[in-house]
């Protein structure tokens, strides 16, 4: 039996973060824990390109044209989808989700989902860094970890 383990060793990979605009005051501090991820984690910051984007809505498109450039090994994608009172939630964030991973199956390459999908704004800000943690920070390592899970398959 054979067992893969990714590693956490990120030297030598090429990485791009795409960002999303929409609830800047959440992404952005998502984006800065995904960096330091990537940089903690041995991935040259002249390695890692950082791609802006309107909004959660928009990260797979621009995460499958990126893929097809051929020069990452592996994408993240961070924004953040905040309930309101609308049904605008539910259609942003399920179309977010289904076309990330559907820019990570067409393009064969680990597209890492890093979207907030929250109630509220204190939950949004407890996930970008505070009580729970940064999710672009485990975002980013996800993204390390699945390029080596790749490389040996």
């Amino acid at each position: 039996m054979a067992e893969i383990r990714g590693g956490k060793n990120g030297s030598g990979q090429r990485h791009a973060v795409l960002v999303s605009e929409w609830n800047d005051f959440i992404t952005s501090a998502l984006l800065k824990g995904a960096l330091a991820a990537l940089q903690d984690h041995g991935v040259d910051s002249e390695s890692v390109d950082v791609i802006h984007v309107p909004g959660s809505y928009e990260l797979g498109p621009a995460a499958r044209r990126a893929a097809q450039t051929g020069r990452y090994d592996a994408i993240t994608c961070l924004g953040c989808v905040i309930r309101g009172a609308t049904a605008h939630f539910d259609h942003v964030a399920g179309q977010a989700a289904r076309l990330i991973a559907q820019a990570s199956y067409e393009t064969g390459l680990p597209v890492i989902f890093g979207v907030l999908t929250t109630d509220t704004i204190e939950q949004a800000i407890e996930r970008a860094g505070t009580k729970a943690g940064n999710k672009g920070y485990e975002s980013a390592v996800a993204a390390i970890e699945l390029v080596n899970v790749y490389r040996q398959l």
